[in-house]
């Protein structure tokens, strides 16, 4: 396997990365979360911080 292979998968492979987090970006269902993410720097009212248990959900 010669450079011109390796350098065709690497193009590749970014290419479907960037399709894949595009994607991801703008589905549907990530619209709500993003809009809510976008208002929080202009929230005037301060939210309580979340609890260790909220904080730490998403990890395994």
């Amino acid at each position: 396997m010669g450079i011109v292979e390796l350098q065709i998968i690497a193009t590749v492979s970014a290419f479907v990365a960037f399709v894949a987090i595009a994607w991801w970006a703008y589905s549907p269902k990530n619209e709500k979360r993003f809009e809510e993410d976008a208002q929080l720097a202009l929230d005037d009212e301060d939210k309580e911080p979340l609890s260790d248990e909220q904080r730490d959900k998403d990890k395994p």
